[in-house]
């Protein structure tokens, strides 16, 4: 199994570099490939704040990439979830995860966030 980073994920979105591009497509073609929650959060960071790529596009490109073959997400049902609310949302990536934490595996959420509190009485 092979580990994507930030970066093999955003050269696939994006197409920038085609030669590192061609790698990761390899890599997904041959290998089980994990994205973990970790790389799932920079990614949507990389893309909305430098890249400057509305919320909701960023979903559904994380959406679509993460149905390759090959790919496996750590926790896919709270990410799928998170990517989801945070694309239709105001909140944070972040935030949409603990959201997500709390309706899909049922956890409390200790936060003085006002906003992110309404989200959480909303998903139980």
């Amino acid at each position: 199994m092979v580990i994507l980073d930030t970066n093999a994920i955003l050269r696939v979105i994006l197409k920038d570099n085609i030669e590192m591009e061609s790698i990761v497509k390899s890599t997904l073609l041959e290998q089980s490939c994990l994205i973990t929650v970790e790389v799932v959060a920079e990614v949507v960071y990389v893309l909305t704040k430098v890249y400057q790529i509305n919320r909701k596009a960023v979903a559904n490109m994380l959406q679509n990439f993460f149905r390759i073959k090959n790919i496996r997400i750590s926790k896919r049902e709270v990410v799928s979830f998170a990517l989801t609310l945070f694309g239709n949302s105001n909140l944070s990536f972040v935030d949409a995860l603990l959201v997500s934490y709390s309706k899909i595996e049922n956890c409390d959420v200790l936060t003085f966030d006002k906003e992110l509190k309404k989200y959480l009485a909303n998903t139980k």
